[in-house]
C-alpha cells in the first residue's frame, strides 16, 4: 500500500550517521543520495522506501505525536542489534527489545527516538509455521483403449 515514508531532520549528514548503522542492523542500506537535502534507505536502489530529509517548509522538524515508523526485522537478534546500534549512534531508548504481548502473542520489538525526536521501531513477528500440506493422492492413470482394425 505505501510507496515510501519520510521523516524530517535538521541535518541530513548528521542523520546519516544515525540511520546508516541502525538500518544496516536490519539489512537495509542507503540507496539514494540527494545531499544536502535528503537520502533514502531500502533493500535496493530500485526501492527507496524510507526517506530522511530537510523539511520542505525550511522550519525545524518535529516528531509527530503518536507517529512512529516500524521497520521489519528478520529475527529477534536483528531487533536487538537495531536497538544497540541506535543507542550507540546517539538515539534515545523508548522501549527495550522484548515481547509485546499487548500487541499480539508473536510480537517482538524495540523502540527508539532518532537524533531529531522521530520515533522508530524494529519489529519481528514470530508467526507459527504452517503445517506442511499432505500431497494429494494421484488417481491411477487410465489405460488407453486400443483401436480395433
Amino acid at each position: 500500500m505505501l510507496h515510501h515514508v519520510s521523516v524530517g531532520v535538521r541535518d541530513v549528514e548528521r542523520a546519516m550517521k544515525f540511520y546508516d548503522p541502525v538500518l544496516k542492523a536490519l539489512g537495509y542500506k542507503r540507496v539514494v543520495n540527494y545531499l544536502p537535502g535528503a537520502v533514502a534507505y531500502g533493500e535496493s536502489k530500485d526501492r527507496p522506501e524510507f526517506w530522511v530529509g530537510l523539511p520542505h517548509d525550511q522550519k525545524l522538524p518535529n516528531g509527530g505525536n503518536g507517529t512512529h515508523i516500524a521497520f521489519a526485522a528478520k529475527g529477534k537478534a536483528a531487533v536487538n542489534r537495531f536497538h544497540d546500534a541506535a543507542l550507540k549512534a546517539g538515539g534515545s531508548n523508548n522501549g527495550e527489545p522484548g515481547p509485546r504481548p499487548d500487541y499480539g502473542p508473536a510480537y517482538y520489538g524495540a523502540f527508539v527516538y532518532d537524533l531529531d525526536g522521530n520515533k522508530v521501531e524494529a519489529v519481528h513477528l514470530a508467526m507459527p509455521k504452517a503445517a506442511p500440506k499432505k500431497a494429494a493422492k494421484k488417481a491411477p492413470a487410465k489405460k488407453a483403449k486400443k483401436k480395433r482394425k
